[in-house]
């Protein structure tokens, strides 16, 4: 497996310093391809690519290229869902592998040797890895060793220092945008509730204006008078006396 470009990055930009940090043959094996077919030994039974010397250097080696590296440190590369691993107790004895995180695969400890970026951490994830973001236990600061190689370089820690205070200015501008969009609605809502309150006070002094008294109502006596009806007339007693001589 190529190594990532932020690997090459990590490691290009750094001083003598830098690199006597690690041993020679580290940043080789996280750029080595394996389990390709070996172009020495393609007719044998076992011709895959899964040996690494660290002495030479020169590439990955099959079980049969082994017999030219008698006396030599090498060690055997596995794979787990198509990343490469290799195993604890071979590498901690030429390598700190403090801070990266390890496995369980195949009841053998594993670590993995380049990155495996995550699209999206899962819910409630705590902690992830300083360079690549993958999902980590708590106590650990990189998924693999070429992250490790990235994370603790100089050049690295100085972009990732730049980019947290970018990312601080840019929080808080957003905020105060956020801000200021909240206190203008606030004043909009205050001239929106001033306004109705004065179309309020005009509507009742129109209606106090324009008010007149009312006839009164009618009462027991004048509903009396209203009703009474002229009474039969009547004549005098004399009228209708006729006097006789």
């Amino acid at each position: 497996m190529a190594a990532p470009d932020r690997m090459r990055q990590g490691g290009g930009g750094c001083d003598g310093a830098e690199n006597q940090r690690w041993p020679p043959w580290l940043k080789p094996l996280l750029g080595t391809s394996f389990f390709g077919q070996c172009k020495l030994h393609a007719d044998a039974h076992k011709s895959e690519c899964n040996m690494y010397c660290l002495d030479c250097m020169n590439g990955a080696l099959c079980s049969q290229c082994l017999a030219y590296h008698r006396d030599h440190h090498a060690i055997q590369i596995r794979r787990s869902s198509y990343h490469d691993v290799i195993r604890v107790s071979e590498i901690q004895k030429v390598l700190d592998i403090t801070g990266v995180q390890t496995y369980i695969i195949n009841s053998a400890r594993v670590v993995f040797l380049n990155e495996r970026p995550q699209p999206r951490p899962g819910k409630g994830v705590t902690n992830t890895c300083e360079v690549c973001d993958r999902s980590l236990l708590d106590t650990f600061r990189f998924c693999s060793l070429g992250c490790k190689i990235v994370g603790t370089s100089g050049d690295f820690r100085i972009r990732k220092k730049h980019a947290a205070v970018k990312k601080k200015k840019k929080q808080a501008q957003h905020q105060q945008q956020q801000h200021r969009g909240a206190a203008a609605a606030a004043a909009s809502e205050s001239e929106d509730d001033s306004s109705t309150s004065t179309s309020g006070g005009s509507d009742k002094s129109s209606v106090v204006q324009s008010f007149t008294p009312s006839t009164p109502p009618a009462t027991a006596n004048s509903f009396r008078t209203g009703k009474r009806r002229k009474g039969v007339p009547h004549r005098s007693p004399f009228g209708s006396l006729m006097v006789e001589f």
